[in-house]
């Protein structure tokens, strides 16, 4: 069953319905969209040579730095009452313990001119970005950087607090601590287990401190942790070592953080034995949930890839981006919501997929959207849907190839072109609801899906 259809009487029609006052809006990431942020670790690792397909560079990115209010008004004649979007830790302390006014006055403009279109801001402090000065003092692996992170997060709230109710300290340690200091295809570019599980250790503590700072400092404010979750399952169930492989995934990438969320304990390998961390208990007002994928793990192949004969995503450097699997977000978000501390909401807080000629995002949306539908006519407390992303942006390791837009971006030019799957997310967001009509128009191979 992909959701749960009410009928409306006025139109005769069915419709999946979205609560009231539901959120929508869009996700993006102060170093792939501001441009020229030249003192942070990613601007260094950008210079690499090999480090980014196609030797791509960030360069001016979106241009929003300069001029995010644009983007703005597009997100407001879109019908988006929300949009998340992260502040730069090296432009706010270019320097350890120096901070700019001159940043800080720039993140006001920007969300007080969101706060006037009549969009609210989501800010995340950390999206996978470190002041120049952090990485050459060890960056995350410095035990220093629970202190640094704690001193931001103070001074950031301190002179913005009064137009943000919604924070994210972190963004997907999970992801961060493995691409980074594991497989090292993002910055730092480090290939070493026991670094990969330090970073994550630290990243949790410095989660437990913006917390608590946060909540100190303004007690009606909502503030969150952003995992992604993937759906992680053996390629092939009836072989032993997969199906421990796949569990071991799991464990790694979701259940250390997820445990130590709910009991303050740092298992092993984040510490010796269970070290108890006390601030991580219970440190969250909601949960935001990144889901994009599933991957088939196997021991005999490649260690993660798609379901054999799946519909795939736009390919990457090193293949398909992610198999499309539509189930996955309902699963996850069941298995959120039965997370400690129990009656937390949920914020998709990314979703999405790189699809550069909108054949394929018209249907994800409809489908995914469906699903989490689904998850919230069973009782599961979803408060918001950020579609990663708005414009397309630079992509980390993958630079400018992979194009998640609703709006495509000509990053020569800045010149933005709306895809069709805008107008779609539109329609969705003003009807608060998907329809039959919807389906029919945009993606009606997927209607039976949809409306059984």
């Amino acid at each position: 069953m992909a959701g749960i259809a009410d009928r409306n009487p006025q139109q005769g029609t069915r419709k999946l319905p979205f609560p009231k006052g539901f959120l929508w809006g869009a996700a993006t990431a102060a170093h792939q969209v501001e441009g020229d942020n030249v003192n942070n670790d990613w601007w260094a690792f950008e210079q690499r040579p090999g480090a980014i397909w196609h030797g791509d560079r960030s360069g001016p990115a979106c241009d929003w730095w300069c001029n995010a209010e644009a983007d703005f008004d597009r997100m407001a004649e879109m019908g988006h009452n929300t949009h998340r979007l992260s502040v730069e830790w090296s432009r706010i302390e270019p320097e350890e313990g120096t901070f700019d006014p001159a940043a800080i006055a720039r993140y006001r403009e920007m969300l007080t001119g969101l706060r006037r279109r009549g969009v609210e801001p989501m800010v995340t402090l950390f999206h996978f970005s470190s002041p120049s000065w952090l990485a050459h003092q060890g960056g995350w692996r410095n035990p220093a950087v629970v202190g640094y992170f704690r001193r931001f997060a103070r001074h950031t709230v301190e002179q913005l607090g009064d137009l943000v109710k919604l924070w994210c300290t972190i963004n997907e340690p999970n992801v961060y601590a493995a691409v980074g200091y594991l497989l090292g295809e993002h910055a730092p570019g480090a290939k070493n287990p026991r670094h990969c599980f330090q970073v994550l250790s630290h990243h949790l503590q410095a989660h437990a401190a913006a917390y608590r700072v946060i909540k100190a400092m303004d007690g009606s404010a909502h503030v969150g942790l952003v995992m992604n979750i993937i759906v992680f399952e053996p390629l092939d169930p009836g072989y032993r070592a997969s199906v421990r492989a796949a569990k071991l995934a799991d464990y790694a990438f979701h259940d250390l953080v997820f445990r130590a969320i709910g009991d303050g304990k740092l298992r092993f390998p984040l510490g010796l034995g269970l070290t108890r961390h006390g601030p991580l208990i219970d440190s969250v007002d909601f949960w935001g949930v990144n889901y994009y994928t599933r991957q088939r793990v196997s021991l005999q192949r490649q260690f993660l890839q798609p379901t054999p004969g799946a519909e795939v995503s736009d390919s990457g450097h090193s293949g398909p981006y992610g198999e499309i699997y539509p189930e996955g977000l309902y699963r996850v978000l069941k298995r959120v919501a039965a997370l400690r501390p129990q009656g937390v909401p949920i914020y998709i807080t990314e979703n999405g997929l790189p699809d550069s000629d909108d054949d394929q995002r018209p249907r994800y949306l409809l489908t995914h959207l469906a699903q989490m539908q689904r998850a919230i006519a069973e009782g599961v407390d979803v408060r918001g849907y950020y579609h990663w992303s708005f414009t397309d942006n630079f992509e980390w390791a993958e630079g400018w190839a992979l194009r998640f837009g609703l709006i495509a971006l000509d990053e020569k030019t800045q010149v933005r072109t709306p895809r069709r799957s805008a107008q779609l997310y539109t329609d969705i967001i003003r009807a608060n609801a998907i329809t039959p009509g919807m389906v029919a128009n945009y993606a009606p191979e997927v209607m039976s899906d949809i409306f059984p």
